[in-house]
């Protein structure tokens, strides 16, 4: 008989009033590191807004967004406005570490489900919020979204082509970032918990991540006014070549991030000259010259395909294929490292559906997938 996999947190019960993506990313993470994560989910309103979120659905409020992004969770359908439903919440707060929330900045407090409300149920729960623009200032009841973040904070500034309109990520990253914010404070929250007995509100917000991830861009024009740009291919504001380049059939992301990669780039390509060209012989000279840096390695790398250059350079210098959706998921090394897999699902063709396999190893091991709830489902 096979032993059950290790769940670190197995045994952690997290109450979740989340809709759509950054709350229930986060959320999904600490299912898959075995919490129990139980959503709170108003059957009047059909639960969940993504079970709506087309257009690939799954039988009856049930669709392929939604279970990207709940499952490993059960559901409990619930109204916690109604007097019934508030006590069935509560008694549940009773026996939870934590009750994490997406809602509005403004709505915890409405919906009573901050510490100050739940401290006389349970003096030891946690409760995270995770919200647009914060609980305590002027924003908190504005709605948000992820690209409004990547717009106000600066994003589509310093991404894309200089000459072109302003870009944003194709992917929704302040979500995900914010998600995964979401998660370490639920976490360290039930760690301060354990440690003394007292729980505690712990805020995330949308804005502030984003903000957050401007990083050292942000440093430098605190202290210096300079305003970050953007660059020609993508290249990095201080460090070259880091950029995309040309190959014979298509695009390479090239890093040369410490001089020991651009040596060993030039020496692997058969151009050790270019170590001892006044013009690329430092980073800063580099730098400066980035306009001839490019024209050099477009006419070096195009004299061979983009397989061949990854074949050359792969594990020497840091290179990477630029590939779409389809050619990424169907890689032979995402096949390798098994970062896909398939859940049981009685809605699925075959009744099966092939998703993405959790980011975390526990003993070398990816946790095992379970689909994401019915409304209502906590078997």
């Amino acid at each position: 008989m096979s032993t059950p996999p290790y769940r670190p947190l197995a045994g952690v019960r997290i109450l979740a009033i989340e809709q759509y993506g950054a709350g229930p990313y986060g959320t999904m993470l600490l299912a898959d590191l075995g919490a129990d994560v139980i959503k709170i989910e108003a059957p009047a309103m059909g639960g969940d807004v993504s079970r709506a979120t087309g257009p690939y659905f799954l039988g009856d409020q049930d669709s392929q967004f939604f279970q990207t992004f709940s499952r490993g969770k059960t559901s409990a359908a619930l109204d916690i406005k109604t007097p019934e439903g508030r006590a069935t919440f509560e008694a549940m707060v009773g026996e939870a570490d934590a009750v994490a929330n997406n809602l509005r900045g403004d709505q915890p407090a409405k919906m009573r489900v901050t510490y100050a409300d739940l401290k006389a149920v349970n003096p030891k729960i946690v409760c995270a919020h995770l919200s647009a623009y914060g609980r305590d200032n002027a924003r908190a009841s504005w709605p948000g979204y992820d690209y409004l973040m990547q717009a106000e904070a600066g994003f589509l500034s310093v991404t894309g082509e200089p000459d072109g309109p302003p870009v944003r990520c194709g992917l929704s990253i302040v979500d995900f970032h914010t998600g995964s914010q979401l998660a370490v404070a639920i976490l360290a929250g039930i760690v301060g918990a354990q440690r003394t007995g007292t729980g505690c509100d712990m805020d995330v917000a949308l804005f502030d991540t984003a903000l957050h991830q401007l990083s050292y861009p942000a440093t430098w024009y605190l202290n210096e006014g300079v305003k970050t740009q953007r660059l020609p291919r993508g290249a990095h504001p201080s460090i070259a070549p880091s950029q995309l380049v040309r190959t014979g059939d298509g695009w390479m992301m090239l890093m040369c991030q410490t001089p020991k990669f651009w040596e060993a780039f030039c020496d692997t390509v058969g151009r050790p000259d270019l170590k001892t060209d006044a013009r690329f012989a430092g980073i800063p000279q580099r730098r400066a010259n980035l306009d001839a840096l490019t024209a050099e390695l477009d006419a070096l790398l195009s004299a061979g395909t983009t397989a061949q250059w990854i074949e050359r350079l792969g594990g020497v210098v840091p290179v990477a294929p630029v590939l779409d959706i389809a050619l990424a998921l169907d890689s032979a090394h995402v096949a390798a490292i098994g970062m896909t897999d398939a859940v049981d699902h009685p809605d699925a063709p075959g009744g099966q559906l092939r998703m993405l396999a959790s980011p975390f190893k526990i003993n070398g091991q990816r946790p095992p997938a379970r689909r994401a709830p019915k409304l209502g489902e906590r078997g």
